[in-house]
């Protein structure tokens, strides 16, 4: 039998959990460990990728076909939108222009407008798109949110199904016309859970590379510095906690735009002297196992992997009521939502943790107990479970089609 080829459009291959999430479902169909070796997976991207980082290797690491796209890019220009359009048609389709993929499965706002149309102009059999994350928001202009929304509203109409990370974007969705109920699925952003709880690096090793106290209660965080994650709100959230708990350290793990303006912040806070940012790091699990409470500000998510991370970790987290932050953590069970932009909030639910050790460790279990909700292979499996399914209904269709078919040429005859 001949494997079933899937192709992954995605707008760039910066560190971030869309991309994550791609590499992992490619990864795994393509090495056999979901889909029994049934399919043949690849990945295209644009060029950029950002201060955030790069997976670009990574795709390259674990032997994923890959094709870099120059035309595909995040900004919004008829410039090129209508060439990477006509390059991704070219790329789904064979000599003869037909159909090179079985399925096409888009991820990112861009990637998921151009790559849906490219893939019904290609006669794509089977078009799926992942929602990570709405392309609009609250905090975005109303004339550029209205010109998003209508763009995944034209896209909508050339996908058979929208996976969603969380529930609650299917309500976003529905509200702003995109598609009908039948039209969703919610399958769970998923992580590696066995590169999580067994660091390499001992938890003390870790801090005396960081130049930390071994004895000392550590706040981290793992995040992109960019508007959307709300840095400044850790560093306003922290030095309101450092007032009462000027022993308690932040470590922040990323790396974006706003890290100049941060610096400038820590400054200003006189928090320097306690607060850590290591950049762009892959040694993600090590970090996390000297952090004692995670801490996330987000004003607006799909479902951050980073929180299922802590989770396997046993960190209790705070976290803001963004969007799946509030669907993978339980409030007052595996940790504490607050407001979104309410620094002082996060601030005095820090001090709740920091200031009660069976507490930390009480949520810290639960949230442990609660992470295999969110792994990896699950949500590859369930990935593959729809593929089937909708291959499944698509050949059911053609069936009952040539059964009409036949049935009004004898009644013809």
């Amino acid at each position: 039998m001949s494997r079933i080829r899937v192709l992954h459009p995605i707008t760039c291959l910066a560190i971030g959990g869309a991309q994550e999430n791609t590499i992992l479902t490619a990864d795994l169909m393509n090495k056999g460990i979901v889909g029994n070796g049934h399919y043949h997976v690849e990945i295209v991207s644009g060029p950029q990728t950002g201060p955030e980082g790069s997976l670009i290797e990574e795709v390259r690491e674990r032997d994923i076909p890959l094709t870099v796209l120059p035309a595909l890019r995040r900004e919004l220009s008829p410039l090129h939108e209508l060439p990477a359009v006509r390059y991704l048609r070219r790329l789904m389709t064979d000599g003869s222009g037909r159909p090179r993929f079985d399925i096409v499965h888009t991820h990112s706002s861009k990637a998921g407008v151009v790559g849906r149309i490219a893939a019904a102009w290609a006669k794509i059999p089977l078009i799926v798109h992942t929602v990570h994350g709405w392309s609009f928001h609250d905090q975005m202009p109303p004339a550029r949110r209205r010109l998003y929304v209508a763009f995944e509203r034209l896209a909508a109409r050339y996908s058979h199904k929208t996976i969603v990370v969380s529930a609650t974007d299917i309500e976003k969705g529905l509200s702003e016309g995109i598609g009908r109920p039948e039209d969703y699925v919610v399958i769970r952003s998923g992580i590696e859970l066995d590169r999580f709880g067994h660091p390499s690096v001992p938890p003390a090793e870790m801090r005396r590379r960081l130049g930390i106290p071994s004895n000392a209660l550590v706040i981290g965080s793992v995040t992109r510095l960019l508007p959307q994650k709300a840095p400044l709100d850790l560093l306003n959230a922290f030095a309101l906690v450092h007032r009462k708990r000027p022993d308690v350290w932040l470590t922040v793990v990323g790396d974006g735009f706003l890290r100049a303006e941060m610096e400038q912040r820590l400054n200003e806070l006189r928090i320097a002297d306690r607060v850590i940012l290591t950049g762009v790091r892959r040694d993600i699990p090590e970090l996390m196992a000297m952090f004692d409470v995670f801490l996330l500000s987000s004003l607006w998510e799909g479902l951050p992997r980073v929180l299922p991370e802590a989770m396997a970790n046993g960190l209790p987290i705070v976290c803001t009521e963004a969007d799946g932050s509030s669907e993978a953590v339980l409030d007052g069970e595996t940790g504490f939502i607050t407001p979104r932009g309410r620094p002082d909030l996060l601030a005095a639910r820090l001090l709740t943790l920091l200031t009660d050790e069976s507490l930390r460790r009480r949520m810290g279990e639960s949230g442990r107990a609660r992470a295999p909700e969110f792994g990896a292979r699950k949500m590859v499996q369930d990935i593959e479970a729809l593929y089937r399914e909708l291959r499944r209904d698509r050949q059911l269709a053609q069936s009952l089609a040539s059964q009409s078919r036949c049935a009004s040429g004898s009644a013809g005859g």
